[in-house]
């Protein structure tokens, strides 16, 4: 397998579909690259027009249509915003919202459906269902802090997929999804083009921005974090400098690929916590041709270029934050994504692992693929935990006692992947993941092996 991926970067504008094509989503995957960039991207030439954004009259007689990801007034290095030229606006969407059945997908602040669990949990991977489920039928929800109203917090979902949608499109309004792929590829068709994830990689797609999700090789499974606050930008680098960690080259946005579709279809809308749908006689997705800097990207996990101690001890996990969602204070996050990737493990007399701790953060966490070093036993792919904020966490028995005992020379953590969705909110526990078979009973049993060691009569207990 490629190490980064199998990717495209395009250089140039992307190519349209001619001879009465419906769709160019038979066009190979294309990128542009780079983090918070305004880009400019055309389906067909000439689409886009040259030098106004809302002319008399649009090529190919299209319409223009601006997406705000931010308020029109916000200071310029974050304002957001992009403009669509589309075969039809998306007032033609807007029918009759019908509510229907969310099914297992819940939003903050739920408080009729709180569970009152206090502890440390841990959860072993949900198999994939025989059942067809798409993107929106499959999406559980695990964990929700915050209050999506006030645009705080967030919600930590598992999402199973064993069917493509079909005629079938959604956006949510209430946030932002980062989608990390853990199990099988996914192939998102969006507004602004066509983005494919597979194991190691993520996609956000941002507030409002219309998709439909499809399978690519089988069966998936991902982790989705909804993202009730700021849009995630990259972390401040501070005394690190200009480079490593995510760098935003390596960051991927679709190039313009429209559908001109005449057919029924359904459109969903998460909005206020709860979900409608609304018929329409073709596909929204429908964008021949956009510029701005409002969109969705994916990004290569792989490609993190991790940083450390090279002497002892080591710092925070804050090293491996790959996006951040600020709240308004700085220093404490909204929501931080890390990652723990492959890296050398180098320090001197030093404990390695994480180290014990309670935080005002709490930490809803994920393995991807691989082994974590903190928990070597009963973490498996696919599962995960959860660690609500000033409650005591940190490595398993076995773990303290091999990093305590090993003999510390350079080891490189080779094939493993493990993230955290990290928020300064209390992370509730769901009804339905209060109730899964998965939940293991007997995880704080983990650290029932950390013994008493010390003896005031010696310096050197061990």
């Amino acid at each position: 397998m490629n190490p980064f991926g199998k990717t495209e970067i395009a250089r140039d504008k992307a190519e349209g579909m001619s001879g009465g094509a419906r769709t160019t989503v038979e066009a190979a995957l294309r990128y542009m690259s780079g983090f918070g960039n305004s880009f400019e991207t055309e389906a067909l030439e000439g689409a886009l027009p040259v030098g106004r954004n809302s002319p008399q009259k649009c090529p190919y007689g299209l319409y223009a249509e601006q997406l705000s990801g931010s308020a029109f007034t916000a200071p310029q290095g974050k304002n957001e915003r992009s403009w669509l030229y589309r075969i039809r606006p998306t007032v033609k969407h807007s029918r009759h919202y019908t509510p229907v059945d969310p099914g297992l997908m819940r939003t903050a602040p739920n408080a009729a459906e709180r569970v009152p669990m206090l502890g440390q949990f841990r959860w072993d991977p949900s198999p994939l269902p025989d059942a067809p489920m798409s993107f929106i039928e499959g999406l559980r929800t695990i964990t929700t802090a915050g209050d999506s109203d006030t645009q705080a917090g967030m919600a930590a979902h598992v999402v199973m997929v064993t069917r493509s949608m079909e005629a079938e499109y959604l956006f949510n309004s209430d946030g932002e999804f980062l989608i990390v792929a853990q199990h099988g590829a996914l192939r998102f068709h969006t507004e602004f083009g066509i983005i494919e994830i597979e194991p190691g990689e993520i996609c956000v797609i941002p507030r409002g921005v219309i998709f439909r999700v499809e399978l690519v090789d089988g069966p998936a499974r991902a982790y989705v974090c909804e993202n009730y606050g700021g849009a995630f930008t990259l972390p401040e680098r501070g005394p690190i400098g200009a480079n490593c960690l995510a760098n935003p080259r390596d960051f991927l946005t679709p190039v313009a690929a429209y559908e001109d579709r005449e057919e029924p279809s359904k459109l969903y809308v998460k909005w206020g916590g709860d979900l409608f749908v609304t018929e329409i006689g073709q596909s929204p997705l429908d964008v021949v041709a956009w510029h701005g800097n409002y969109y969705p990207y994916k990004y290569d996990l792989r490609r993190y270029a991790a940083v450390g101690s090279i002497s002892y001890d080591h710092p925070d996990p804050s090293i491996f934050t790959v996006l951040t969602s600020p709240s308004g204070e700085a220093g404490t996050a909204n929501i931080d994504f890390v990652i723990f990737p492959e890296r050398w493990m180098v320090a001197d007399n030093t404990f390695r692992p994480p180290w014990y701790h309670r935080n005002i953060m709490s930490e809803f966490m994920g393995l991807i693929y691989g082994v974590y070093d903190a928990k070597p036993e009963g973490f498996v792919p696919g599962g995960y935990s959860l660690h609500n904020q000033m409650l005591p966490h940190g490595p398993d028995a076995p773990a303290f006692e091999h990093a305590s005992t090993v003999e510390l020379k350079p080891v490189k953590l080779t094939g493993t992947m493990a993230f955290m969705f990290e928020t300064r909110f209390p992370q509730r526990v769901t009804a339905h993941a209060a109730g899964l078979p998965t939940l293991q009973k007997g995880y704080i049993g983990c650290w029932d092996g950390l013994r008493k060691r010390f003896d005031p009569a010696r310096k050197d207990a061990w």
